[in-house]
Protein backbone atom coordinates (compact mmCIF):
# COMPACT_ATOMS: atom_id res chain seq x y z
CA UNK A 1 0.00 0.00 0.00
CA UNK A 2 1.32 3.42 -0.94
CA UNK A 3 1.47 6.23 1.56
CA UNK A 4 -0.61 9.11 0.23
CA UNK A 5 0.01 12.78 0.99
CA UNK A 6 -2.44 15.49 -0.01
CA UNK A 7 -1.60 19.14 -0.60
CA UNK A 8 -3.73 22.19 -1.21
CA UNK A 9 -3.02 25.60 -2.65
CA UNK A 10 -5.25 28.49 -3.60
CA UNK A 11 -4.57 30.61 -6.68
CA UNK A 12 -6.36 33.95 -7.01
CA UNK A 13 -6.05 36.07 -10.13
CA UNK A 14 -5.64 39.73 -9.19
CA UNK A 15 -4.99 41.16 -12.66
CA UNK A 16 -8.46 42.33 -13.69
CA UNK A 17 -8.02 45.99 -14.65
CA UNK A 18 -11.76 46.51 -15.09
CA UNK A 19 -12.32 44.83 -18.46
CA UNK A 20 -11.51 41.24 -17.51
CA UNK A 21 -9.99 39.26 -20.34
CA UNK A 22 -11.78 41.23 -23.06
CA UNK A 23 -8.44 41.72 -24.83
CA UNK A 24 -5.06 40.00 -24.44
CA UNK A 25 -3.41 43.31 -23.54
CA UNK A 26 -6.16 44.52 -21.19
CA UNK A 27 -5.36 42.35 -18.17
CA UNK A 28 -2.43 41.73 -15.86
CA UNK A 29 -1.05 38.28 -15.22
CA UNK A 30 -0.79 38.98 -11.48
CA UNK A 31 -2.00 36.35 -9.08
CA UNK A 32 -1.50 35.21 -5.51
CA UNK A 33 -0.59 31.73 -4.35
CA UNK A 34 -1.82 31.15 -0.84
CA UNK A 35 -1.53 28.16 1.42
CA UNK A 36 -3.14 28.07 4.85
CA UNK A 37 -0.96 29.50 7.64
CA UNK A 38 1.85 30.58 5.27
CA UNK A 39 2.82 33.89 3.67
CA UNK A 40 1.32 34.62 0.27
CA UNK A 41 3.50 34.36 -2.83
CA UNK A 42 2.96 37.20 -5.31
CA UNK A 43 3.18 35.88 -8.85
CA UNK A 44 2.84 36.85 -12.47
CA UNK A 45 3.93 35.44 -15.79
CA UNK A 46 7.42 35.85 -17.18
CA UNK A 47 7.93 39.39 -18.53
CA UNK A 48 8.30 37.80 -21.98
CA UNK A 49 4.61 36.89 -21.66
CA UNK A 50 3.38 40.28 -20.43
CA UNK A 51 4.21 39.55 -16.79
CA UNK A 52 5.55 41.62 -13.91
CA UNK A 53 9.31 41.13 -13.54
CA UNK A 54 9.12 41.93 -9.80
CA UNK A 55 6.97 38.87 -9.07
CA UNK A 56 7.70 35.16 -9.17
CA UNK A 57 6.59 33.27 -12.26
CA UNK A 58 5.63 29.59 -12.61
CA UNK A 59 8.86 28.72 -14.38
CA UNK A 60 10.96 30.12 -11.52
CA UNK A 61 8.81 28.31 -8.98
CA UNK A 62 9.35 25.02 -10.84
CA UNK A 63 13.12 25.55 -10.63
CA UNK A 64 12.85 26.44 -6.95
CA UNK A 65 10.78 23.32 -6.26
CA UNK A 66 13.37 21.09 -7.92
CA UNK A 67 16.22 22.79 -6.04
CA UNK A 68 14.48 22.63 -2.69
CA UNK A 69 13.41 19.00 -2.98
CA UNK A 70 16.87 17.91 -4.13
CA UNK A 71 18.56 19.82 -1.31
CA UNK A 72 16.28 18.38 1.37
CA UNK A 73 16.88 14.81 0.18
CA UNK A 74 20.59 15.49 -0.17
CA UNK A 75 20.93 16.85 3.37
CA UNK A 76 18.93 13.88 4.68
CA UNK A 77 21.23 11.40 2.91
CA UNK A 78 24.35 13.24 4.08
CA UNK A 79 23.20 13.09 7.69
CA UNK A 80 22.61 9.33 7.35
CA UNK A 81 26.08 8.91 5.81
CA UNK A 82 27.91 10.98 8.43
CA UNK A 83 28.72 13.67 5.87
CA UNK A 84 28.66 16.98 7.71
CA UNK A 85 27.41 19.71 5.38
CA UNK A 86 28.00 23.22 6.71
CA UNK A 87 26.77 25.21 3.69
CA UNK A 88 24.64 24.52 0.62
CA UNK A 89 23.82 26.92 -2.21
CA UNK A 90 22.28 25.95 -5.54
CA UNK A 91 21.97 28.11 -8.63
CA UNK A 92 19.66 26.28 -11.00
CA UNK A 93 19.07 26.99 -14.65
CA UNK A 94 16.35 25.70 -16.90
CA UNK A 95 15.75 25.60 -20.62
CA UNK A 96 12.19 26.15 -21.76
CA UNK A 97 11.28 25.75 -25.42
CA UNK A 98 8.28 27.62 -26.81
CA UNK A 99 6.36 26.32 -29.78
CA UNK A 100 4.87 28.41 -32.60
CA UNK A 101 1.39 28.09 -31.07
CA UNK A 102 2.61 29.69 -27.81
CA UNK A 103 2.73 26.52 -25.73
CA UNK A 104 6.02 25.27 -24.38
CA UNK A 105 7.91 22.81 -22.26
CA UNK A 106 11.08 22.48 -20.23
CA UNK A 107 13.69 20.40 -22.01
CA UNK A 108 16.07 20.26 -19.05
CA UNK A 109 17.03 21.78 -15.73
CA UNK A 110 20.54 21.90 -14.34
CA UNK A 111 21.13 22.06 -10.61
CA UNK A 112 24.55 23.43 -9.63
CA UNK A 113 24.86 22.97 -5.89
CA UNK A 114 27.94 24.27 -4.12
CA UNK A 115 28.40 22.26 -0.94
CA UNK A 116 30.80 22.85 1.92
CA UNK A 117 31.60 19.85 4.13
CA UNK A 118 33.53 19.81 7.38
CA UNK A 119 36.37 17.48 6.27
CA UNK A 120 38.08 16.82 2.93
CA UNK A 121 37.68 13.05 3.44
CA UNK A 122 33.92 13.58 2.98
CA UNK A 123 34.09 15.22 -0.44
CA UNK A 124 33.95 12.12 -2.66
CA UNK A 125 30.95 10.61 -0.88
CA UNK A 126 29.27 14.03 -0.70
CA UNK A 127 29.45 14.34 -4.49
CA UNK A 128 28.15 10.78 -5.00
CA UNK A 129 25.07 11.42 -2.86
CA UNK A 130 23.66 13.88 -5.40
CA UNK A 131 22.75 10.96 -7.67
CA UNK A 132 20.89 9.22 -4.87
CA UNK A 133 19.14 12.47 -3.89
CA UNK A 134 17.94 12.87 -7.47
CA UNK A 135 16.57 9.32 -7.46
CA UNK A 136 14.57 10.07 -4.30
CA UNK A 137 13.43 13.63 -5.07
CA UNK A 138 9.63 13.77 -5.30
CA UNK A 139 9.67 16.67 -7.74
CA UNK A 140 12.41 15.27 -10.01
CA UNK A 141 10.44 12.02 -10.16
CA UNK A 142 7.38 13.97 -11.30
CA UNK A 143 8.80 15.82 -14.30
CA UNK A 144 9.32 14.53 -17.84
CA UNK A 145 12.61 16.29 -18.60
CA UNK A 146 16.22 15.77 -17.62
CA UNK A 147 17.39 17.10 -14.28
CA UNK A 148 21.16 17.40 -14.52
CA UNK A 149 23.57 17.94 -11.62
CA UNK A 150 26.82 19.86 -11.59
CA UNK A 151 27.88 19.73 -7.94
CA UNK A 152 30.93 21.40 -6.48
CA UNK A 153 32.10 20.28 -3.09
CA UNK A 154 34.88 21.60 -0.88
CA UNK A 155 35.84 22.23 2.73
Amino acid sequence: MKDQHNYTAKIEWTGNKGKGTSNYKDFERSHIISIDNKPNILCSSDPEFRGDKTKYNPEELLLASLCSCHMLWYLHLCSESNIIVTKYIDRATGIMITKPNGSGYFSEVSLSPTVIVSESSMIEKAIELHKKANERCFIANSVNFKVLHNPICST
